[in-house]
């Protein structure tokens, strides 16, 4: 079979010789666990963040969590966050014992509908947590302004976001707290990490324990434990992997805008489906999303993925509703109170999109989603 009709995944990280030599200095240092190259790498981050604070975690997951402890919310306390996004985001406000309130997704961006967000605040509201879906960023203005009329938080989940940017301005850069992911299939990748971007020194100190059994170390050697941590630290194998992608992550996006761009070019308009937003000035194009016909199609999106793996193409599902899930379903969550996020989350499917890919790659996936298509859309 000849390299064109390789497998296509739908997302494939991008490593080279750097990476693997890096990770081999490491390992042949004997530091492997947090140490210099964590230390490096936060320093790297808040450079690029304008000075802000940097600490980095095992995963984004963590980053959302902690800074929810940070903010001291807890049982009793209500956050508002979208019902379309990866579950880890709503998890780790069930995980410190808040209440999750979901507002539905706007059509449009498919982010949170920031026209719903005052119906949601009641006197338990602590928090936002907004999530830029896809790289997509919220509009950082109406968001914040809400926020700031209510006293809130704003967590951003900004896990999908690495590279993505407000009017100019890189998310991270400015604002309250900021997860970021550096997951396996991020932008920049890490293989299993993320960070947590926050406001000052003191959050960060905290932030320190609460990442590493709330331990305090001190020269002479002994140590104090003043707050309940838990075990999140980033190893120096993850952080020299970042450390490698950070000056490349401008190339890589680059590359994403530039094939999400032929993605728009030679998309058959014919068969109904719903691009993305098509915004190439603000996004880092973390994935390239269609939303199929449903209505119109004589197959299942099921159906649709097999179709596509058997052209060589890989497809993923980014995301259904989370409210659907059994576990929310068993706090009251139903079927009909989000319509958006649900349509969304029915019809959405996670095409090919990564720096590896060629022009070629593209035409190859455009031209194999029009051959499923075509003959089972009913008129």
């Amino acid at each position: 079979m000849g390299a064109e009709m390789d497998f296509l995944h739908f997302t494939r990280p991008s490593i080279d010789d750097a990476e693997i030599q890096a990770v081999g200095e490491v390992l042949r240092s004997g530091w492997i666990t947090s140490g210099p190259k964590v230390r490096e790498f936060e320093a790297a981050l808040s450079k690029r963040y304008g000075g802000r604070p940097v600490r980095v975690l095992n995963s984004a997951t963590a980053a959302l969590q902690l800074a929810l402890r940070l903010c001291k919310i807890g049982p009793g306390d209500e956050v508002i966050t979208t019902p379309l996004s990866w579950v880890g985001t709503a998890n780790a406000i069930l995980e410190v014992g808040a209440t999750a309130v979901f507002v539905d997704a706007d059509s449009a961006t498919r982010n949170i509908d920031l026209d719903l967000l005052e119906a949601a605040v009641t006197k338990k509201t602590r928090a936002v947590i907004p999530v830029d879906l896809a790289g997509l960023p919220v509009d950082r203005d109406r968001l914040y302004a809400f926020a700031g009329r209510h006293g809130l938080r704003v967590i951003e989940d900004a896990a999908q976001s690495m590279g993505a940017s407000w009017k100019g301005r890189e998310i991270g850069c400015f604002g309250d707290l900021v997860a970021i992911s550096f997951q396996a299939n991020k932008n920049l990748t890490t293989a299993e990490g993320g960070c947590l971007v926050v406001n000052t020194e003191d959050e960060a100190r905290l932030l320190e324990k609460l990442r590493l059994q709330g331990v305090t170390r001190f020269a002479d050697g002994g140590m104090d434990v003043d707050v309940l941590g838990g075990k999140s630290n980033l190893t120096d194998i993850a952080a020299v992997i970042g450390l490698t992608q950070l000056p490349k992550l401008e190339g890589f996006n680059a590359k994403r805008r530039a094939l999400a761009k032929h993605y728009f070019e030679h998309w058959d308009r014919n068969l109904g489906c719903e691009l993305p937003p098509e915004d190439f000035e603000q996004s880092n194009w973390h994935m390239f999303q269609p939303l199929l016909p449903l209505d119109r199609l004589k197959i299942t999106r099921g159906e649709f993925i097999e179709r596509m793996k058997a052209k060589n193409v890989g497809v993923g599902v980014h995301y259904p509703a989370m409210h659907l899930f059994a576990l929310y379903r068993s706090l009251g969550f139903r079927e009909g109170q989000y319509p958006a996020a649900e349509r969304i989350g029915r019809s959405t499917v996670t095409l090919p999109l990564y720096p590896a890919m060629t022009n070629a790659d593209v035409e190859r996936v455009c031209a194999a989603v029009s051959d499923v298509l075509s003959p089972v859309l009913a008129p």
